[in-house]
C-alpha cells in the first residue's frame, strides 16, 4: 500500500483548518495536493482525533492480514477437498492417527525427517522428472544399502533376504 507523504497529525491539522473556514482550494494549493484528496480525507477522517485515526489504521492493517489469512486457508481447504476426491476416485482409503496419539505417526515422521535431511536438503532440482529420479535413487539406496540401526545395522533388503 502506498504511504502518504503526510502524517496522520498533518492530515488532521489540514482538516481542522478546513473546519475553521479555510477554503479547500487554498489548502490544496498550500500543501500541494488536489482538492479531491482533501475531500477524500474529510470523508474518511472527518471528526476523528489522532487516537481514533491511529486505531482506524490498526484495524485496516488487521483486516488486510485477516483477509490474507482467510485466502490462504481457503486455498488449503480447496486442495484438501481435491485430494479427498482424488482418493475417492482411485479407491484409496485414508487412515488418520487418533487425536492425542502422535506415536501412531512416529515411523512416517522419522522417514520424512530422514528424507528431508538425506535427500531434499542435499539437492537442487531442475525439474519434476529430475526430483523423481533422485527420489527413486535415494529410496533404492535407503532400502538396499543404507544400514538401519534399528535392525542391527544392516540394510532392510538384507534382512528380508535372510528371512
Amino acid at each position: 500500500m502506498k504511504r502518504s507523504k503526510f502524517s496522520d497529525s498533518q492530515i488532521l491539522s489540514i482538516l481542522k483548518q478546513h473546519e475553521a473556514g479555510f477554503p479547500v482550494s487554498e489548502l490544496a494549493r498550500e500543501y500541494g495536493v488536489s482538492t479531491a484528496l482533501i475531500y477524500q480525507w474529510r470523508s474518511k477522517y472527518g471528526g476523528m482525533d489522532a487516537a481514533l485515526m491511529k486505531r482506524l489504521k490498526e484495524l485496516e492493517a488487521e483486516n488486510a492480514r485477516l483477509k490474507k489469512m482467510y485466502a490462504e486457508e481457503r486455498i488449503k481447504a480447496e486442495l484438501r477437498q481435491e485430494a479427498l476426491e482424488e482418493a475417492s476416485r482411485y479407491h484409496i482409503t485414508l487412515l488418520y492417527i487418533q487425536p492425542g496419539k502422535p506415536t501412531q505417526n512416529a515411523y512416517i515422521e522419522r522417514f520424512n525427517r530422514t528424507a528431508r535431511h538425506e535427500w531434499l536438503d542435499m539437492h537442487q532440482f531442475e525439474s519434476i522428472a529430475h526430483a523423481q529420479l533422485l527420489a527413486t535413487q535415494w529410496l533404492w539406496h535407503y532400502n538396499n544399502e543404507r544400514p538401519n540401526m534399528a535392525i542391527g545395522g544392516i540394510p532392510p533388503r538384507k534382512l528380508l533376504q535372510a528371512a
